[in-house]
């Protein structure tokens, strides 16, 4: 299940809307050692970076297989041997990863999705006691070049409500990351 107007656009225009290095940072998504989860990795666009970050295995997981192979190939051309890049609908059948396996999940863009306490309650099965889920969301903003519309487009407040409400500690409740993001930080106690 796609989430909704989850549409993509070219890579390079895609990319361009991200400081991927400041918003993995920002998030303390580097030098980790345990596993990462990208629910919902595009093109690649984080799981590459945080593959050079970190020293665990990136699990980058799309309901999309161009999506998929496009990620593969960019590992194997990086020469990166942490991405194992998955195609699964998440959404509806969860990511396959064992419980309380991974030390960080990446919900970037997504929560948008009609049923965001569903994501956010699968992230918090397969972290560690202590892991963090780090969440990016286009700002409510009808200026922003992309984005889901209003309608639907999380406001900061409401996905600090969520992340609560699926039992996380909102660790970091607002991180502005410009020109067109926000993001927080919940943990698993």
């Amino acid at each position: 299940m796609k989430a909704r107007e989850s549409g993509m656009p070219d890579e390079q225009m895609w990319d361009g809307f991200f400081d991927t290095d400041a918003i993995l940072d920002g998030l303390g998504i580097c030098d980790l050692s345990g596993n990462i989860v990208d629910l919902g990795c595009g093109y690649g666009t984080f799981s590459l970076p945080a593959a050079r970050k970190n020293k665990g295995i990136i699990y980058a997981l799309d309901i999309e297989k161009e999506m998929i192979e496009a990620v593969q190939t960019k590992a194997s051309e990086a020469g990166l041997r942490n991405i194992h890049a998955i195609q699964r609908d998440f959404m509806m059948e969860g990511s396959s990863l064992p419980d309380d396996s991974c030390e960080y999940v990446m919900l970037f863009n997504i929560l948008h999705a009609e049923h965001p306490l569903k994501i956010l309650a699968e992230a918090k099965r397969i972290l560690i006691l202590g892991g963090r889920a780090g969440i990016i969301h286009w700002n409510y903003d009808p200026t922003t070049p992309r984005g889901p519309s209003l309608d639907i487009r999380p406001r900061p407040e409401q996905c600090q409500e969520w992340i609560k409400a699926a039992g996380f500690e909102l660790i970091k409740p607002n991180i502005n990351f410009p020109p067109f993001h926000y993001g927080m930080v919940g943990q698993k106690l």
